[in-house]
């Protein structure tokens, strides 16, 4: 079983990777550094090779920085209430392999090696750059981050209620436990969707399954499955069958379980 922090350090970084507003504020980024010529590459550089020289130096930083931040910000979870301080702390830890990189992409495309004292140097000035590429991230991403990262503020619940928990609450932050709506394949990762929030867990779909315990539901399709007691209608559409949950979300079904899902739910 992969390690917590690593779980969560790996589905925060999916959740950036994952988001249009992220790539399009990346985009610009390269975009502005491109036509203006910062640091005087606009002397030094057709447009072409400046676009490049940007487009490498802006990945290898981001990466490095966002890496950083997001670390930090799982780490310091408990620790620093604002997530923003928290990743902004990773970033500014970043600086100091950012800056000896920097020298390298420099070396690649000018032949001079950075020495120590010229590593560090970069290193310092490329602290404000991590703090601003930090902030233009969390700007974009905010809403997906405090999504995943809010901290856990729930009430108590009694032993008895816990004991009779489907295995895979354990894997969920308790402010996601509630009843269950319905899991998902997402990539590598199962979501799990509850009546208090959703979840991804790096978790086979299939073991998935396996931790459900008794509660009352059905596979409905190789990638889905819903909770009975969530479950409003069935609907077609251009011939293909839909559960529609209560939520009003439409789940598709795949051949193999129509019959199931006829017996189960045709009642509805």
């Amino acid at each position: 079983m992969i390690h917590p922090f690593l779980s969560s350090t790996l589905r925060e970084l999916q959740i950036f990777t994952r988001s249009w507003r992220f790539w399009a504020t990346f985009a610009l980024v390269i975009l502005l550094f491109a036509v203006s010529g910062p640091y005087g590459t606009s002397e030094r550089m057709a447009f072409g090779i400046r676009l490049g020289y940007w487009l490498i130096v802006h990945t290898v930083t981001w990466v490095i920085a966002i890496t950083c931040a997001i670390i930090a910000e799982v780490l310091l979870r408990g620790r620093i209430d604002r997530t923003l301080l928290r990743m902004m702390i990773g970033s500014l830890f970043a600086a100091l392999p950012i800056g000896f990189a920097l020298g390298i992409i420099d070396f690649a495309f000018t032949g001079q090696w950075t020495e120590m004292n010229s590593g560090l140097h970069r290193a310092l000035f490329a602290l404000p750059l991590c703090a601003l590429f930090c902030l233009l991230s969390y700007i974009a991403m905010h809403r997906q981050i405090h999504e995943i990262a809010m901290p856990a503020a729930t009430p108590t619940v009694p032993q008895a209620a816990i004991s009779s928990e489907p295995d895979i609450f354990a894997r969920l932050k308790p402010q996601n436990r509630g009843p269950l709506v319905r899991l998902s394949v997402e990539d590598h990762y199962t979501d799990v969707v509850t009546t208090r929030g959703h979840e991804l867990i790096l978790l086979r779909f299939a073991d998935a399954l396996k931790e459900l315990g008794a509660t009352p539901g059905l596979q409905v399709h190789r990638s889905h499955w819903v909770a009975a007691a969530h479950v409003e209608t069935l609907k077609r559409d251009n011939g293909k069958l839909f559960v529609v949950l209560k939520d009003g979300t439409e789940i598709p079904v795949s051949r193999p379980n129509l019959k199931a899902v006829r017996n189960r739910f045709a009642s509805l």
